[in-house]
């Protein structure tokens, strides 16, 4: 038998999306105005094949993070290209030839979701970063606009911080005051 569903269940809850213009990157040794785009963690997992008879069964394998991207503004003062180069000089000393030390070139980045009034409703931790390629941008006279820094970011891990986000909700049930008083007693 067909089941009708009940119209207040096919209506759309209300709710605040995220949004992709608020957010902060916190780099340690980079200011986080400088920060103009940057990727969320992406992670994959590699199957694994069990061939069977004539059929195939799969498991999940090794787990992965992919490497995160982002774009700096590359501002005269502070320069962004030497705040990009203090960290990569740290993993390489192209003068000297010298390799750096991980507990010395291994950062690590929190990315900040914020609310429409900036309340930080999700953390990523993200832990021993390191940059793995950077462009330091085209020059041309044919154009004017602000130049940028792409770095390519690899690093070993990243948590997802939720516990905020499932307080607001506990209290929420309770009372919509009580959640305000909460948010408002978290942001002070």
């Amino acid at each position: 038998m067909a089941e009708t569903l009940d119209v207040s269940s096919m209506l759309p809850s209300k709710f605040e999306p995220k949004r992709g213009n608020r957010w902060v990157l916190m780099i340690e040794g980079v200011d986080a105005f400088i920060c103009k785009t940057a990727s969320r963690p992406k992670m994959k997992i590699e199957p694994i094949m069990i061939p069977f008879v004539n059929s195939k069964r799969y498991l999940a394998g090794k787990f992965e993070f992919e490497e995160m991207t982002m774009s700096l503004h590359d501002p005269i003062a502070p320069s962004g290209a030497q705040q990009v180069m203090e960290w990569i000089r740290l993993t390489f000393e192209s003068v000297s030839g010298r390799a750096g030390y991980a507990d010395f070139y291994k950062r690590d980045i929190q990315l900040k979701m914020l609310d429409p009034v900036g309340t930080v409703v999700e953390l990523w931790d993200i832990r021993g970063a390191f940059i793995t390629s950077s462009d330091f941008g085209e020059l041309t006279y044919e154009d004017e606009k602000a130049i940028e820094i792409k770095l390519n970011i690899r690093f070993d891990n990243a948590v997802l911080q939720y516990w905020y986000i499932k307080l607001i909700e506990i209290f929420s049930k309770h009372s919509k005051l009580g959640a305000f008083l909460f948010i408002l007693d978290c942001t002070t």
